[in-house]
């Protein structure tokens, strides 16, 4: 079975790799597009390397609405050609690339008009399990099925009877999007790209008017140093603008940032067995089943504040909870919100002034000799986006390379996923774990589950739950110091687990246990134990704070009050 660690020893020995030896192409930026244009250039041969200035995923991809999709509402917009790329990417990604990390979501759309809505709503959704059938990669998705008031209620109780006449159900895809970024770069590892974390670039090497590296600042142990490479390729996201800055050439386009927030709820709050989709006067509203919870997203507006901590207002959580209480029989109230996150999604400008109506398409160009820039899209078409980032990366070096092979690489975890699921009674049997522990495994790490339960058989006290947070194993959170490349306590609780959000205390009650576990991992004295749950508290504390002022000035002014966590 293929794998990678990615610890501090592996994080150190790649920054000194990228030093030392000039690299064909050097991928800036770790979201999902980064992340999958490094694993594209890696698995065609090309010494590769990923550099990204705080953590694997934290920008955008950590932040969205944990959805892969085809994009029913582009099909209203005449977008045939987007859906049917999504719907494929999504049928590889379930079906061969991931089926450990994507799995099928079923959602309910009601109709409130009798008549001419079910045969509009219903011709579109036909059209797209057509179009997903077309694309060849549609198995294990169930097809979409027309509903009464009676069974629309029967499925999902939580509906206020008169908010609706019948109702469609049909499914798409979910994932958590930051394991799913944290599983890419290992994969990319696992075929010898050299990635790092916390690896800040500061600046391009330039010979004439071609591009020929970077420098880095590493922010763990300190210092810069220069990576020289013959294709560097921007994939920043919502940075795009300032990266192209820094070369002196703002390029081809221009990247805007479009704010969407999500709330998350426990599953109780709403008697429901399918996910709900809600038109807006704006947009779609999604009610997302997640785990023992529900996530609520999400909103579009423009935003130019802070881009690394996008703030969510109360004006924001109050739009939301009005929109989804004017269908349920049982309004939320603020105090049933567990988490709220807020996230940028990067939209190529140009279109409209309304951030709903810009580009989701994205755009590769070569600016100048030795750069290439990858922008837009969606999270569901990233393999695509960086299929024609090192296409066009593999354009500018004079050598022949391989074709892209990305549509049949599986990800770290899919090989023998399917029979350790089957196993998995077994398994339990042979770990003394409950049958759900090996599940909630199986689901979140594939077949390198095998990993985690080599630490409990050495540990068994890692076996146990997590103070706070007993969805989680104390194993998992020494996993991700130990091989999933998480430095701070902020990747431990933010993105590796979702424990920030998935408890009423952001866990704050988790967060000095996991410190302390993942303490003899990274190095940490009983001082750096203390700084780190000191910064973990204040960054809860801001935005709480942020999520009580009444616009995006106020709450972006709140949330920055908690610094950046300091260097070791």
């Amino acid at each position: 079975m293929r794998t990678a660690k990615l610890g501090p020893a592996e994080r150190g020995a790649a920054l000194a790799r990228m030093a030392e030896h000039e690299l064909d192409v050097l991928v800036v930026g770790g979201g999902v597009v980064g992340a999958g244009t490094a694993l594209d250039a890696a698995t065609r041969g090309l010494s590769t390397g990923l550099v990204e200035a705080r953590d694997w995923a934290s920008g955008t991809s950590s932040r969205s609405s944990k959805l892969i999709h085809g994009g029913l509402r582009y099909l209203e917009m005449l977008d045939f050609a987007l859906v049917r790329e999504a719907l494929k990417e999504r049928g590889l990604l379930t079906d061969r690339i991931a089926p450990h990390l994507v799995k099928p979501v079923p959602f309910l759309y009601p109709l409130q008009h009798r008549g001419w809505e079910r045969f509009y709503a219903g011709s579109g959704v036909a059209l797209y399990d057509a179009m997903s059938v077309s694309g060849g990669h549609a198995r294990g998705m169930p097809v979409h099925r027309h509903l009464s008031r009676t069974k629309a209620l029967r499925v999902a109780p939580c509906l206020r009877k008169e908010s609706l006449v019948g109702a469609i159900q049909y499914y798409d895809a979910q994932m958590d999007d930051a394991r799913y970024v944290a599983t890419l770069v290992r994969t990319a590892a696992s075929y010898r790209a050299h990635v790092a974390n916390r690896a800040r670039v500061v600046g391009f090497l330039r010979e004439g008017e071609r591009v020929v590296g970077v420098r880095v600042h590493d922010l763990e142990q300190g210092g810069q140093f220069e990576v020289r490479a013959r294709q560097v390729v921007n994939a920043t996201g919502v940075w795009t603008d300032e990266t192209q800055a820094m070369v002196g050439e703002r390029g081809q386009f221009h990247v805007r940032a479009s704010k969407g927030i999500h709330l998350v709820v426990p599953r109780d709050r709403i008697h429901s067995t399918t996910g709900l989709i809600l038109r807006t006067e704006k947009s779609v509203l999604f009610v997302i089943p997640w785990g023992r919870h529900w996530i609520i997203g999400t909103t579009d507006t423009d935003w130019d504040l802070d881009k690394a901590h996008p703030a969510a207002s109360s004006a924001d959580i109050d739009y939301l909870l009005e929109h989804v209480n004017s269908v349920l029989a049982v309004p939320l109230t603020r105090d049933d919100v567990e988490g709220v996150y807020a996230g940028l999604r990067p939209l190529l400008a140009g279109e409209s002034e309304a951030t709903s109506k810009l580009s989701r398409e994205h755009t590769v160009a070569h600016p100048v000799p030795g750069l290439v820039v990858v922008a837009g899209g969606k999270y569901t078409t990233y393999r695509v986006m960086a299929e024609d980032a090192v296409d066009a990366a593999v354009h500018g070096l004079d050598q022949r390379v391989g074709p892209c092979v990305t549509e049949t690489v599986p990800l770290l975890g899919a090989e023998g996923y399917a029979a350790l699921w089957n196993a998995r009674g077994r398994t339990s049997a042979r770990t003394g774990l409950h049958v759900a522990r090996i599940e909630h495994l199986l689901n979140r790490y594939g077949s390198l589950a095998d990993e985690l339960l080599e630490l409990i058989a050495a540990d068994p006290g890692l076996g146990e739950p997590l103070g706070g947070a007993e969805d989680y194993l104390r194993a998992e959170i020494v996993y991700a110091a130990s091989h999933e490349g998480a430095r701070h306590l902020d990747d431990v609780l933010t993105r590796r687990t979702r424990i920030s959000i998935e408890t009423f205390d952001r866990g704050t009650r988790s967060a000095r246990e996991c410190a302390e576990l993942v303490a003899p991992v990274l190095g940490w004295d009983k001082e750096q134990v203390e700084k780190e749950v000191e910064h973990y508290e204040k960054r809860v504390e801001a935005e709480r704070e942020s999520q009580l002022q009444p616009d995006d000035q106020t709450a972006d002014a709140a949330r920055l009050g908690a610094p950046e966590i300091a260097p070791l």
